[in-house]
């Protein structure tokens, strides 16, 4: 019975842990991911280093085609992509 009640403090720390902290990031990432994998040609989003861009091309492995500027095209990778470009900056536009 002594080992029980000792035991039993600790699950309910893990367990309110798990509640608190780990479901919701889990539930965070799977939107991430969702959001990630219905990315369209045209979009506009920010890179996690704070790149502004549209995406132009999806490649092969993951990789990704974006505009920054009216010539100026770089290679990302979709992980690198942190948000749509509307959710961070409001209603501006960077590139048309």
């Amino acid at each position: 019975m002594n080992t029980v009640t000792m035991i039993l403090p600790w699950i309910l720390i893990f367990g309110v842990m798990y509640f608190f902290m780990l479901r919701p990031q889990i539930k965070k990432q799977k939107e991430q991911n969702t959001y990630i994998d219905n990315l369209k040609k045209g979009d506009q989003i920010v890179t996690g280093s704070g790149l502004i861009g549209r995406i132009t091309k999806f490649e092969e492995a993951g990789v990704i085609e974006l505009q920054i500027d009216s010539k100026t095209y770089i290679k990302i990778l979709k992980s690198a992509i942190s948000k749509e470009a509307s959710e961070a900056l409001g209603s501006r536009k960077y590139i048309d």
